[in-house]
């Protein structure tokens, strides 16, 4: 009679161990890019409402009526709420802490300007290298390469 012991060969064990590592390795890249497209929709989101608020600003500030200026503060504005709580959320949901009111836009930074006519605002995406997404008073909401806001006083998506 033969004697035969019962247990997996080193090489067995070692092979599971491969599959696993691999299979987990997927399951990790496809967290990472949900993670960065919530994010991405995040962004979005925000700087929508953002736009929205930027007109209500427009028609019930009583400080400076029928003007965009103090759109992008973060509290309130003649007797209405600025937009800037908005794309401060935008800025946070990509890595951000703040954004930049009334500057030049970078491809690393958020950005919002506002002035007596118009009003615009960026935050970067964390999909792909220097894309932005641009929201302005004419009712731009879109993505761009690099910063489409070149000055302080620039106030439209490009």
């Amino acid at each position: 009679m033969k004697n035969f012991k019962k247990g997996f060969t080193l090489i067995e064990l070692l092979v599971v161990v491969a599959i696993i590592g691999i299979l987990v390795s997927v399951v990790l890249a496809s967290l990472n890019s949900a993670r960065t497209k919530g994010s991405d929709a995040a962004i979005k989101s925000n700087l929508t409402n953002a736009l929205k608020q930027g007109e209500i600003v427009f028609n019930v500030n009583i400080a400076t009526p029928n003007t965009y200026t103090g759109v992008c503060t973060t509290g309130l504005y003649g007797g209405v709420q600025g937009a800037g709580a908005m794309v401060t959320a935008a800025a946070k949901a990509y890595g951000l802490s703040t954004y930049g009111n009334d500057v030049t836009g970078s491809n690393t930074t958020a950005t919002c300007n506002d002035g007596t006519n118009a009003w615009a605002a960026e935050v970067p995406l964390k999909t792909g290298t220097s894309q932005m997404w641009c929201i302005d008073s004419t009712g731009k909401s879109k993505q761009v390469t690099g910063s489409s806001l070149t000055s302080a006083a620039d106030y439209l998506c490009q």
